[in-house]
């Protein structure tokens, strides 16, 4: 008997039925509603993505971007980053990541980060100031490639983000993507750490927009964006902090629905 015999007939099990959904529906969800299919291509014998605008809404010249991390897997980016995805791809602006596993802003991570910069610049002709949006530990992971190059930002937006290796993941578990041991990455620490590295960012004035919530355990606020928010203003860098009281490190639907961060990252990722 053919399936769709069965579907007439109504006798597919129940369970069947939300399997089939299921699957529907993830196939449905992997891409936000304004883009292409996502693209998975290698770099560097690495996984990275690039998800394109329509057709309807790309505009001529260089493609603007947004660099998303963390890229982990198929966790992240994850389905509470579409509202604000779809957002930017009907601005014509392209999303795209690389998976550098939990390297918490090592050189070896930033290495990988500057590969895929190369390879969407040089040969898929993307434009050569994306806008980086870092969630939590994708802090570590933007902010020390973006140290290292300062005029190949167009700004730095952040949920949450990591900005103290010493608030997280600690030392202790940071030091073998250094490939250091515990007291030789506490020693060398400001060389690495971002909170310790703006003076390049200020320099070049690149805005900093950063939503945290004021009770999150996991990335505490005071030790990582109300220190950048801070020292950034004091280096004479564009900085907005917006704090979220009663919100930790969560999937509060606020976060990922925010106007004043979707704004800033469309307003910086188009400017000329």
């Amino acid at each position: 008997m053919s399936l769709n015999r069965i579907f007439t007939l109504g006798l597919i099990p129940a369970i069947l039925l939300s399997l089939l959904a299921v699957i529907t529906s993830a196939e449905e969800g992997d891409t936000p509603s304004a883009g292409t299919q996502r693209e998975l291509f290698q770099v560097a014998e690495h996984r990275a993505f690039v998800i394109m605008p329509k057709d309807e809404f790309r505009k001529e010249g260089p493609v603007p971007w947004i660099w998303y991390a963390p890229t982990l897997g198929d966790v992240y980016p994850r389905e509470q980053e579409y509202w604000m995805f779809n957002h930017f791809l009907k601005e014509g602006i392209a999303i795209a990541g690389i998976d550098a596993g939990e390297s918490y802003g090592s050189p070896k991570g930033s290495a990988l980060f500057q590969s895929l910069y190369q390879e969407l610049t040089l040969k898929r002709h993307f434009g050569p100031k994306p806008v980086l949006l870092a969630r939590s530990r994708g802090g570590l992971m933007l902010y020390n490639w973006a140290v290292d190059h300062p005029d190949s930002v167009g700004g730095i937006a952040g949920i949450y983000p990591v900005c103290n290796l010493a608030s997280y993941p600690g030392l202790k578990r940071a030091a073998p993507a250094y490939k250091m041991t515990e007291q030789e990455l506490q020693k060398n620490l400001t060389t690495y750490n971002p909170i310790d590295r703006l003076a390049r960012l200020a320099k070049a004035k690149v805005p900093i927009f950063h939503i945290h919530g004021d009770i999150d355990k996991v990335v505490p606020l005071e030790a990582n964006s109300a220190i950048v928010a801070k020292r950034y203003k004091s280096l004479g860098g564009p900085m907005e902090l917006e704090v979220v009281k009663g919100q930790g490190h969560n999937l509060w639907e606020g976060w990922f629905h925010s106007e004043r961060l979707t704004k800033f990252v469309i307003q910086h990722a188009i400017k000329k």
